[in-house]
């Protein structure tokens, strides 16, 4: 039996020449990563365990993201505990306020993340890093501890779903729209523990924006993670943003997939998720009259500068309706300057949104947009669970960047193909 991408990297990085889907095997890891949540648990445990430091300063990151810069007192001591634990291990990879940016959008333009890697990290949309062809997933704070001292850590290797994506999307279509499909599909249990593996010519259509955003989303399918292959536009990414050696995995013609799903992306429309679950889905086409009072693009789904440029595209001459408030978050302080550099931050300011630092804030419902009872918030963000983003009895929608942006100006979710000309 051949192997699938996911099992040829746990196999490589556990020394063995094979695995197979259920079996146990300690592998060794490329990146432990913890943020502002997480990390501090993490670190007490590391500090139970007594190790002397980490097993490597160069492959622990910590980035404090979710509420940085500091929210309220609770916020700034965990920043303060990750501050002094990295100083006195000399982690290399320690990402402070003013170099910092939100973890899963930070990584890869860091060059941390490269193919073939295997990848733990303290959060659950660790498993972004699959779009590189890397394999990586979120684990608990003990996990992290433990790996921080030993570098290494105990997986099941995961069984795998193939999804085969044909086909060119349409306009206004992008990586948010495909996972949001898929997800309505099989559901936010269809993959569960699985590795959701992409393939096919349309992947070809996809940028690696796009292909980032579907892969941070597969745990909303269950999945173990989500991996796309290596090819010419992960080569260029890799080659731009890091100088790492990194090893290329092919799945088997033979490989084994629990199910197998073709996706036509030239019959995609928007697609928005509804409350309460991300399974919850909608063509833009089924939708009428949903009103809405926020607007937030950004998050490590969405924070990314191709996802700036099309609500920037949007938004450029055109007002924020009176009636909402739009919250913009760049994904890390390198694209906050694309977005400066190329007046993207002037058109989201003239139009009447909020450009803020690179945070988690919102997406969580930490702070920076923080919902009232009964208040409706359109994002570009990864969950839409109760109280997700606040008060309990608010609601959350989610969706693209072109929808946010189309939204953003009528006040209520809208086709951004049926936008009134701009005046």
């Amino acid at each position: 039996m051949g192997m699938t991408m996911t099992q040829k990297i746990l196999a490589a990085h556990a020394g063995l020449e094979s695995v197979k889907p259920g079996q146990l095997i300690e592998a060794k890891l490329d990146l432990v990563l913890g943020n502002d949540i997480t990390a501090p648990v993490a670190i007490r445990e590391f500090n139970r365990l007594g190790a002397p430091t980490v097993f490597d300063k160069s492959k622990v990151a910590i980035v404090p993201d979710h509420f940085a810069p500091n929210k309220d007192i609770k916020s700034a001591e965990n920043c303060k505990i990750l501050r002094e634990f990295s100083k006195a291990h000399e982690i290399v990879n320690y990402f402070e306020v003013g170099r910092m940016g939100i973890e899963h959008c930070l990584i890869p333009e860091q060059g941390l993340a490269v193919p073939g890697d295997a990848i733990i990290g303290a959060d659950s949309h660790t498993c972004t890093y699959g779009a590189l062809g890397a394999f990586s997933t979120g684990v608990g704070s003990t996990d992290m501890a433990c790996a921080m001292a030993e570098g290494s850590i105990w997986f099941k290797v995961p069984s795998a779903a193939k999804f085969v994506l044909k086909g060119k999307p349409g306009p206004w279509i992008g990586g948010k729209d495909v996972i949001l499909h898929i997800i309505g599909i099989v559901g936010v249990d269809g993959a569960l523990y699985e590795s959701m593996e992409f393939a096919g010519e349309g992947l070809s259509f996809l940028s690696m924006d796009d292909r980032f955003t579907i892969a941070n989303m597969a745990i909303e399918a269950g999945g173990k993670n989500g991996i796309f292959p290596v090819d010419g536009a992960t080569v260029s990414y890799v080659r731009e943003h890091s100088k790492r050696e990194y090893k290329i995995y092919e799945a088997d013609e033979d490989a084994e997939y629990e199910a197998y799903y073709e996706i036509d992306l030239s019959r995609l429309r928007p697609t928005v998720a509804f409350p309460h679950l991300p399974e919850n889905t909608r063509a833009i086409d089924e939708i009428q009259d949903v009103s809405i009072d926020q607007v937030v693009i950004g998050s490590c789904t969405n924070g990314r500068i191709t996802d700036l440029r099309i609500a920037a595209e949007i938004l450029r001459g055109r007002k924020v309706n009176p009636n909402l408030r739009v919250i913009i978050l760049p994904g890390t302080q390198e694209i906050y300057l694309q977005a400066l550099a190329e007046g993207l931050a002037e058109d989201f300011v003239r139009a009447g949104a909020v450009l803020s630092t690179p945070t988690c804030g919102p997406c969580l419902g930490g702070y920076m947009g923080i919902l009232a009872k009964g208040e409706r918030a359109l994002s570009t963000t990864n969950r839409n669970f109760v109280g997700r983003m606040g008060h309990p009895e608010s609601e959350v929608y989610l969706c693209g960047p072109a929808v946010a942006a189309a939204s953003a100006i009528t006040g209520k979710i809208t086709d951004p193909g049926k936008l009134p000309a701009k005046s």
